[in-house]
């Protein structure tokens, strides 16, 4: 039976060599490892071997087997590729210069690479993150109580799981949903990792607002964290300074004014001033958000509060580029314009 083996193999790879198409490929490879193929023969053979036999020559199909499937595998990319150079005419050069349009990435990609390579010059790491969290993630974690309205089913997409019946949650732990944010990522860092921690976290987020030139169901936000020992106010100020001088030219000025978030205490939103706001006739616009991270939210991912402290901030990456690039309407990011696009290659 060996020999009937090793036959085989030689006598498939003489065959396959004269294929020329898909039709004769597979009636081929039928006769072979089909059902009453030849090698499926042999193996209904091993019955009648002696039990010493049997675990040798069973070896020995198994490596014929998966040698056959090698060629046969080797052969079909064969067929498909000589296919493929007979509708083109003749192989193509691909040592000539690449000819047209070149393809460049999305303008929102753009903005958020500089964003990223801005501050990874200081140390923040870009850390990913799941699109559909818990409300323990996205909510419970970051000390946002259950009546704030960023938790009303008017601001995110919640997912039906059986855990929630109406506006009554039986399990929150189990209610899965939209993210709104990517502040989850900074939980679920916090959990894995201990201080000190840098990153930013990147993404798609959702809410429920009605498509118009300044709001999307969709968007992308980028936020950030610092979280060590002795972390102030004053490195917070410093460290974004420094992100919009990059940003926004030299004379970039930002002024923070005081408000609420349910993790950050104290809290404030982060108005700039530059040259860019020429283009729509402001001298002041709200940009972000940011503050000291809340000791609760510390407790939450069991953080000793008294030992460290951090900052974090946010940022819609769609709100840069319109303010960059004197843009009007959110929506035309989302509508695969090419007139709108190749301006950004």
């Amino acid at each position: 039976m060996e020999a009937e083996l090793q036959d085989m193999i030689k006598q498939v790879r003489s065959h396959t060599n004269k294929l020329k198409n898909r039709s004769d490929f597979e009636a081929y490879k039928a006769t072979i490892l089909g059902s009453k193929g030849c090698l499926t023969t042999l193996v209904k053979k091993i019955g009648g071997l002696s039990p010493q036999e049997r675990p040798r020559i069973g070896r020995q199909i198994n490596v014929t087997k998966k040698e056959l499937e090698t060629i046969f595998s080797q052969t079909l990319a064969d067929i498909e590729r000589q296919q493929i150079l007979d509708k083109l005419g003749e192989p193509p050069d691909f040592t000539l210069a690449p000819q047209g349009h070149y393809g460049s990435h999305h303008p929102l990609s753009q903005i958020r690479d500089r964003i990223i390579e801005i501050f990874s010059k200081i140390g923040f790491v870009p850390v990913e993150g799941t699109e559909i969290e818990t409300e323990y993630f996205a909510f419970d974690a970051l000390n946002t109580p259950e009546h704030h309205p960023a938790r009303s089913q008017q601001d995110t997409y919640y997912l039906p799981n059986g855990s929630q019946v109406g506006n009554v949650v039986k399990n929150r732990n189990e209610c899965y949903l939209l993210r709104p944010h990517t502040s989850s990522v900074q939980i679920r860092t916090m959990q894995r990792e201990r201080p000190p921690i840098r990153i930013l976290s990147p993404g798609r987020c959702f809410r429920r607002d009605t498509a118009d030139a300044t709001h999307s169901a969709s968007f992308h936000q980028i936020e950030g964290l610092f979280v060590d020992e002795k972390v102030s106010l004053k490195d917070l100020k410093a460290t974004l300074d420094y992100f919009f001088r990059e940003m926004l030219g030299k004379d970039a000025k930002i002024r923070f004014r005081p408000h609420f978030f349910p993790y950050t205490e104290p809290s404030f939103e982060v108005d700039f001033s530059s040259k860019h706001l020429k283009k729509i006739g402001k001298e002041w616009v709200e940009i972000m958000g940011c503050g000291m991270v809340d000791p609760s939210v510390f407790d939450a991912v069991s953080l000793d509060s008294n030992a460290y402290s951090g900052f974090a901030f946010g940022m819609g990456i769609e709100r840069i580029a319109m303010i960059l690039y004197g843009i009007d309407d959110i929506r035309h990011f989302y509508q695969n314009d090419l007139r709108f696009l190749q301006q950004f290659c």
